[in-house]
Formats: C-alpha cells, sequence, structure tokens
C-alpha cells in the first residue's frame, strides 16, 4: 500500500487494508509465546524505585507511549516493543529503538504514515478495544490494552512496572484523572480480578 491508499483507508475506517501493512494479531502472539515480559508504565511513582535492573532482566521490555525514562536504576534501559495511543515523535522512536511498534486505539485516524510504514507494526485489533470498554465503561488506557493483549497470549509471565492507576500521575504529562478519559478505580479492579485468576501476572511496586 502507498501513501495515498494509506490515507484513503485511514479516512474511511477501513482495517482490513490497514491491517496488511504489518504483523497480523497472531504474528503478534506467536512473538509472545512462552516469553517473560516485562510491561512498563508510566507512572510518576516507577521514579523512586530501583527496579531497573527487573526490567532490565525481562526477556522482552514493552514500553508505552514516548516511554520517558528518568534513569536506568528506576526503569532500566532497554525497549524492544513500544506501544502508542499517539503520535510518539520520531525522535523518541529513534531513540528507543523497538523492534516492534503497535498502534493500540480503535480510531485510526491519528495514525500516522510513518508509524505505520516502519518493519514491526501491529494495529491492534479494534474488538479488543470495543470489549474492554464495555467491561470498563470507560475507553482503556494504552497499558490497559497491553495488559488485555499479553492476557489473550500464551506468554510465560508478566511483571507490571509503573502501574499505579494514576495514584502518582504520569511522566508523560500534567493533567490529573480529571482531565482524561479513563475511569482508573475501574481499570484497577479490572486488574486486581486478572491478577486473581492468571498467575501468570505480577504487579510489581
Amino acid at each position: 500500500m502507498n501513501r495515498i491508499g494509506f490515507e484513503i483507508a485511514k479516512r474511511r475506517n477501513d482495517t482490513a487494508r490497514l491491517v496488511r501493512l504489518g504483523l497480523t494479531e497472531t504474528e503478534i502472539l506467536d512473538r509472545l509465546a512462552d516469553r517473560h515480559v516485562a510491561l512498563v508504565g508510566n507512572a510518576r511513582s516507577l521514579g523512586e524505585t530501583q527496579l531497573g535492573a527487573a526490567i532490565n532482566a525481562a526477556g522482552l521490555v514493552i514500553r508505552l507511549n514516548a516511554a520517558p525514562m528518568p534513569g536506568p536504576a528506576s526503569h532500566g534501559t532497554r525497549t524492544d516493543w513500544l506501544a502508542m495511543s499517539v503520535p510518539v515523535p520520531e525522535p523518541a522512536i529513534v531513540a528507543r529503538a523497538p523492534e516492534v511498534l503497535l498502534w493500540m486505539p480503535s480510531k485510526r485516524r491519528r495514525l500516522p504514515w510513518r508509524i505505520a510504514r516502519r518493519e514491526g507494526f501491529h494495529l491492534n485489533p479494534a474488538h479488543a478495544n470495543v470489549r474492554l470498554r464495555a467491561e470498563l465503561g470507560a475507553p482503556a488506557t494504552t497499558g490497559l490494552m497491553l495488559i488485555d493483549l499479553l492476557a489473550r497470549s500464551k506468554m510465560a509471565r508478566a511483571d507490571l512496572f509503573g502501574f499505579d492507576f494514576f495514584a502518582s500521575k504520569s511522566l508523560s504529562g500534567r493533567r490529573d484523572a480529571a482531565q482524561v478519559p479513563h475511569d482508573f478505580d475501574a481499570e484497577h479492579d479490572w486488574v486486581e480480578r486478572l491478577l486473581g485468576r492468571d498467575r501468570r501476572f505480577s504487579l510489581r511496586r
């Protein structure tokens, strides 16, 4: 698909065509099979920890959006996959050097051509986000969409870092909970239920 075809498909929300640009859901799930994953959220409270070595010890490190990394002691150094719901600036992507880029939200119109055309691109299925929105009563955060993706996979283990459900706000911005369209209490409860039934997950604080 060329740039013009991509822009037309975006405007028409032609997911079937857009998916063909990159890795399929099956290919992404296959890449997660049997892996030990560190999913690194952007809670400010992570910067107060010494969890960087534990993050680096995982076989696969996934970060979110612009993936701010204040220091290796708290955040580690690797970014193997980068999942985003906003168009992350190209210098940030180059600095992180991920092998896989995941575009997570159902809305495709903000997806830039420069991201969609990269090797290792994946478009998260819209049906997963529709289900999450129904379960939460609000749009899911990028982090929760990733946790849901991991839960659907056959990965071996997932350690969640930097998830405090906005208690310390986000390193990505200055907005408070009232200024974003998410329900963090609902997401907290969703994750707690997942932790109770899926022993592959642990929440690291």
